[in-house]
């Protein structure tokens, strides 16, 4: 499976009143492993950036004023994205802004019609309820890094939430916990399993083993008139 996890910035908040998208960050995940293989891009809006987003993101008038336009940008990015899954924090928000830019464009292109959608803040509602599930609270609760994150950024949130997702999502990710390794990270560390890794071996009991078990499991029944082993075995 091929995934791209993906943020954007904007001029404001609503594509209906003509905001526009300003920088896109993607970063490529295959069979939930980072290829390395990032697309990042600002862009020259073509009207004023609002002060209030201005402050949240830290991207000027200025600084676009020499950017490339979405027009020049739209096929190498579409590109990119053709046939992944997105995974996007709050997809609606980018995916709303994405489809406007593509709507003026021709041919129009909806996101939904080549691409798959995934929304991460809705797995992360569904699965910590009635809890903070801003990108920031989560990457407290699991323990991801995001001390650079002082103002958004489309790449670096699109890192951050890769983390995240792979977290969340429950697989291929692992906390360190080895406190003497290299970093003296402790718990704040992240290691990705390899995808070819061995399988874990299961050891069963054997006959003498599972007949001593028993035994002791009796004993203990009859000394505590009881036991919630006892109770769970015989489906009580």
């Amino acid at each position: 499976m091929r995934q791209i996890v993906l943020d954007t910035e904007t001029t404001g908040i609503d594509p209906n009143e003509g905001h526009r998208i300003i920088e896109i960050g993607c970063v490529e995940v295959v069979e939930r492993q980072l290829t390395g293989r990032n697309y990042h891009v600002y862009i020259n809006p073509e009207r004023e950036v609002e002060a209030e987003a201005i402050t949240v993101h830290g991207i000027t008038n200025e600084f676009l004023a020499d950017k490339p336009k979405f027009a020049e940008i739209a096929n190498d990015f579409f590109e990119f994205i053709k046939g992944a899954e997105l995974v996007i924090h709050n997809a609606a928000f980018d995916v709303g802004f994405m489809d406007a830019e593509f709507a003026r464009l021709k041919p129009v292109r909806k996101t939904a019609d080549h691409c798959g959608i995934v929304d991460s803040l809705a797995i992360a509602r569904k699965k910590h309820p009635g809890q903070k599930n801003s990108l920031d609270a989560l990457c407290k609760r699991y323990g991801v890094d995001n001390s650079n994150r002082e103002l958004h950024g489309a790449l670096l949130d699109a890192e951050i939430l890769a983390d995240v997702y792979l977290l969340l999502t429950g697989g291929q990710t692992a906390l360190s916990l080895d406190a003497g390794a290299e970093g003296g990270g402790g718990t704040g560390g992240i290691r990705r399993l390899p995808s070819d890794r061995s399988p874990l071996t299961v050891i069963q009991a054997s006959d003498d083993e599972s007949e001593a078990h028993e035994e002791f499991m009796a004993m203990l029944e009859k000394q505590a008139g009881g036991t919630v082993w006892g109770k769970l075995q015989q489906g009580d």
